[in-house]
């Protein structure tokens, strides 16, 4: 019974797909919700499941092509598994034959033979003591597995008889991070493995089915389980002369103290250096969009400085509590969250979205907060439905949600959309500020800066002006100038501002 792989609805908003990896080839065996392909759209990258158990027979659409929603990806046959298998089984025995001193068939032979084999077992069997192959016992005692598994025969016919075999797929991503035949690893896994020396064998995945997780990864590093990455230069069989030469030149650059073995990871990944590769979907899609909001849109950037001191403190003794309480670290973006809600309430221009198609600007009644997510793909922006509902727990315990599915691509393609404002922390890579990009067709995007410690001018009551230690950090609106006008930017920034610096948050921190 043939079944047909089509692609699935990903989202309500999602019309077509992308393959970007067949995980299967055709001949292999499937199981029932084994991972068939990987496909990625202009909101995620998933993996789709098989619909049944059996053989695939047949794919339909190949690596890098795009197609709509329903459209036929491939066929599985749910009753070609056992024949499948028992194929397999009899081309290894005629292997076995041939190295016990049967006579090789030639070039001519090997299509017909091929073709018989797929035939019922039954009938090469007999045949072959006919032939003069004398011995019939060896083709009936090939096929049991104790001559299959023998480690020394098979290594050294595996070009030939196991090139069509599925673990073949193997030995291209074991460059990478020595990822085992057992379980899918993504490339991104691979790479991050190889760039801190980590043996995905010897990992125990945390994923779904066992699956090795880029957290994974990071862990074994973090805790010892990887060697170096210099290490694994001699299991690569790199030159002798350049071992010595590789150690001393970090030695004399290294600070005083600093382990050899951060040397890798304080440079950067490295891999992509001096190579090129095919733009993934998701990279082209925010290459389109962001150039695309350019065009569209007359975008300019306003910058204030707030003094955010108040919250810096409120945060040093609320967080044990909050933490305990809600599940979730206090940090300062709960609380740029809150301040951005309620100033999109009190300043709708900026709380809007224009159709230039249509001539229209659409005020919304509420607010759907987007909020920036780096991951390891590209920046992604989830989407917090009633952000303005929500007081500072809440929003922490969003924030926290959408963060980790988002990084771990277990978001849902409506999640990523429909957002009315968006919210980008740029500091937390410690940048001061940024000039962001708006995500159409919204009117705003609000960047927070780095919060940092500095002398700043402070009125007293009793002494006047004093300089003191204050925390400090820039807020950068980027808007429309379409809609929004300079002196709307700078009150819906002051009104921000003043919320923030007010530091008015002891009751929704319940102290």
């Amino acid at each position: 019974m043939a079944v047909s792989v089509t692609m699935p609805r990903l989202g309500e908003s999602v019309s077509e797909g992308t393959i970007t990896r067949w995980l299967k080839k055709e001949g292999e065996h499937v199981e029932a919700d084994e991972p068939l392909l990987e496909v990625s759209t202009d909101k995620v990258d998933t993996e789709i499941p098989s619909p049944a158990s059996g053989v695939l027979t047949a794919i339909k659409v190949a690596e890098d092509e795009t197609v709509e929603i329903g459209a036929e990806l491939a066929v599985i046959d749910e009753t070609g598994g056992a024949e499948t298998t028992q194929g397999t089984v009899d081309v290894t025995a005629q292997e076995q034959s041939r190295q016990a001193g049967a006579p090789a068939p030639t070039p001519q032979q090997q299509p017909e033979q091929a073709a018989e084999e797929q035939a019922p077992p039954a009938e090469p069997v007999p045949q072959q003591p006919a032939a003069q192959q004398a011995p019939p016992p060896p083709p009936q005692q090939a096929p049991p597995a104790p001559p299959q598994q023998a480690p020394p025969p098979p290594p050294q016919q595996a070009p030939p008889a196991v090139a069509q075999q599925p673990a073949q797929q193997a030995p291209p991503p074991a460059s990478d991070g020595q990822a085992s035949d057992a379980a899918y690893v993504t490339p991104l896994v691979r790479k991050l493995a190889a760039e801190h020396g980590v043996d995905l064998e010897q990992i125990q995945g945390t994923g779904v089915g066992g699956r090795i997780r880029k957290q994974d990864v990071l862990d074994a590093a973090r805790t010892g389980g990887a060697a170096p990455t210099n290490a694994q230069a001699p299991a690569a069989q790199a030159a002798p002369p350049q071992q010595p030469a590789a150690p001393s030149q970090p030695a004399a650059a290294r600070p005083a103290g600093a382990p050899p073995a951060q040397r890798p990871a304080a440079v950067g990944p490295t891999p992509a250096r001096g190579h090129t590769e095919t733009l993934s979907r998701l990279r082209r899609v925010i290459a389109e969009r962001m150039t695309e909001s350019l065009q569209t849109s007359a975008q300019l950037t306003t910058v204030v400085e707030v003094d955010v001191t108040r919250i810096a403190r409120l945060i040093d003794v609320a967080r044990p509590d909050f933490e305990a309480r809600e599940g979730v670290k206090l940090r300062y973006l709960p609380f740029f969250a809150l301040a951005t809600c309620e100033a999109l309430r009190a300043h709708p221009a900026v709380n809007a979205s224009i159709d230039t198609d249509a001539g229209t600007v659409t005020y919304h009644d509420s607010v759907h907060l987007g909020v920036a997510v780096d991951t390891d793909r590209g920046l992604l922006v989830p989407v917090i439905r009633d952000a303005g509902d929500l007081n500072i727990a809440g929003l922490a315990r969003k924030i926290a949600d959408l963060a980790e599915r988002t990084r771990g691509n277990n978001v849902s393609p409506d999640e990523l959309g429909g957002g009315t404002f968006t919210l980008t922390n740029t500091g937390s890579r410690g940048a001061l500020f940024d000039t962001p990009i708006i995500n159409q067709p919204q009117v705003g995007i609000l960047g927070t800066g780095a919060v940092v410690k500095r002398p700043v001018v402070v009125e007293d009551p009793e002494l006047g002006e004093v300089i003191t230690i204050r925390c400090v950090m820039y807020l950068a609106l980027t808007y429309d100038h379409r809609l929004v006008d300079g002196a709307d930017a700078a009150r819906f920034l002051g009104t921000v501002k003043e919320r923030l610096e007010a530091g008015d948050f002891a009751a929704d921190l319940g102290l």
